[in-house]
């Protein structure tokens, strides 16, 4: 359910870190604001590098940007930069570039490296209270940490790199608490999809998201990254969780967060950041954990998503706005309303991208991924999200348990989620995949996606089939 919050004189969490980051009111609700990460990748960053180069501007602050390839390398084992000869030529203006403005480059295969919501937060880029920005709309992972982390365009990212700041509008408040206990076999992907399915693809629309409740606050800090990943799915440009002794405990010991009394100087300062008993909102959406089920999409956007023992809705049922769309996604996607989805065979299974690429995704794969083998006629494949995670997975020894089973094991990447690698599911097969977005065409032309978390995906790729992760075996 969703209601207005009367005002009232308490801070929320956004407004916090918004007021501590103004550096001039600009009138009509617009500010000039200090940004304080930025992190760039192979395609958002030599575009807006160079637009500063070529205004014959400098990087004002170079030390405060961060770099790595991640959108267009290949996942193929072995690979290098010329694996992908159109991304080898991105790679390399990255390189040239950055070296140029002497910004840090994570590159290729170097530790460091890997999808940039993956490899700022485990590097402690990112930390609770920052603005943090990216040439991708998926920057909103960093909320996770209790950032204040939102993608841009070509131009803001370059207005940044010369001047650190950025004339923003304020958004409006949202909360969204979801109170109670998961079930087993619920993972935070499955209560991103249960969010989207129930409030919509424009619930945050001019929104940031805070997310809260008992059910937020029991989830571990990988899992509340993938929960902020998929703000943007429901209109947000951000989401956030207020951080807590979770947040702190996972960053302590992190490259680039602060060492020794500096980290308890800032952990005293972090514990701040929470939004007051008073707070303002301009939204609120409360949940009952115990309802979410693991979930998986059907349609081809991320909201049209069900349980994964239900059936499919049928377009006639639905309110007569969303009746084309809905008609549309089924003729796309190949199902037919009414007909569960347990059952519909998988070509393809994807563990992978910023939402779910982390070690403990990987973890929960292979947990499934132990219980039997790829079935025949199903390519599956596991990329890890960085070159940390993989060294990770390999010293567990998943990497064999992944290989044992019938799955690839990649390098770090963000690999087929948006195809722009030259890495995509062949026209008219079905995907189960792990990524946060199943638009038309997302992993190539007429690819069917279905969005799931690491567990349900690995277990379709046994099953040759989707299944219900509760039951199979």
């Amino acid at each position: 359910m969703t209601a207005a919050v009367m005002p009232s004189s308490g801070q929320s969490l956004v407004d916090k870190i918004w007021a501590q980051h103004v550096i001039r009111d600009l009138g009509d609700g617009w500010a000039l604001i200090h940004i304080d990460r930025h992190i760039l990748h192979d395609l958002s960053g030599p575009p807006a590098l160079g637009k500063v180069q070529a205004a014959g501007r400098r990087v004002s602050m170079p030390g405060l940007t961060f770099a790595t390839p991640d959108h267009a390398v290949s996942s193929r084992p072995g690979r290098t930069a010329a694996s992908f000869p159109p991304g080898g030529r991105l790679i390399e203006a990255l390189r040239d570039l950055t070296a140029h403005a002497g910004i840090r480059l994570f590159d290729l295969d170097e530790d460091g490296q890997g999808i940039v919501h993956v490899t700022a937060p485990e590097l402690g880029i990112s930390l609770p209270g920052l603005t943090v920005i990216c040439g991708d709309s998926h920057t909103c992972t960093h909320g996770g940490l209790g950032a204040l982390a939102f993608g841009v365009g070509t131009s803001e990212s370059a207005h940044a790199l010369a001047t650190q700041t950025l004339r923003m509008q304020k958004p409006r408040r949202m909360r969204v608490l979801v109170e109670g206990r998961l079930g087993a076999h619920v993972t935070a992907k499955d209560l991103a999809l249960h969010l989207m399915r129930r409030l919509g693809s424009a619930a945050g629309v001019g929104h940031t998201v805070e997310y809260a409740g008992s059910a937020v606050r029991a989830l571990g800090v990988e899992a509340r990254l993938t929960l902020c990943n998929l703000s943007v799915e429901m209109g947000a440009r951000s989401g956030l969780i207020a951080p807590d002794d979770t947040v702190f405990g996972w960053l302590a010991g992190r490259d680039y967060a602060p060492k020794g009394g500096d980290f308890d100087q800032a952990v005293a300062v972090w514990r701040d950041l929470a939004s007051d008993e008073d707070a303002v909102f301009d939204r609120e959406a409360v949940f009952d954990a115990a309802e979410v089920a693991p979930t998986i999409s059907w349609g081809t956007s991320p909201d049209q998503s069900i349980a994964i023992d239900e059936a499919v809705p049928d377009p006639d049922r639905a309110p007569a706005t969303s009746r084309e769309g809905m008609r549309a996604a089924l003729d796309y996607m190949g199902l037919e309303a009414g007909r569960p989805l347990i059952g519909t065979p998988v070509d393809w299974v994807f563990v992978g991208s910023c939402a779910n690429a982390r070690i403990e995704d990987l973890r929960a794969a292979a947990a499934v991924a132990r219980t039997g083998r790829v079935a025949p006629g199903v390519t599956a494949w596991v990329v890890p999200g960085s070159v940390r995670v993989k060294r990770a997975a390999e010293a567990e020894g998943l990497d064999r348990v992944f290989r044992e089973a019938g799955f690839a094991w990649r390098e770090p990447g963000c690999a087929m989620c948006v195809a722009a690698n030259g890495e995509q599911v062949p026209p008219g097969a079905r995907s189960v995949s792990t990524s946060n977005r199943n638009f038309v065409g997302r992993q190539g032309p007429r690819a069917r996606t279905h969005l799931a978390s690491p567990a349900t995906a690995a277990a379709a790729a046994l099953a040759g089939r989707i299944v219900d992760v509760r039951t199979h075996s």
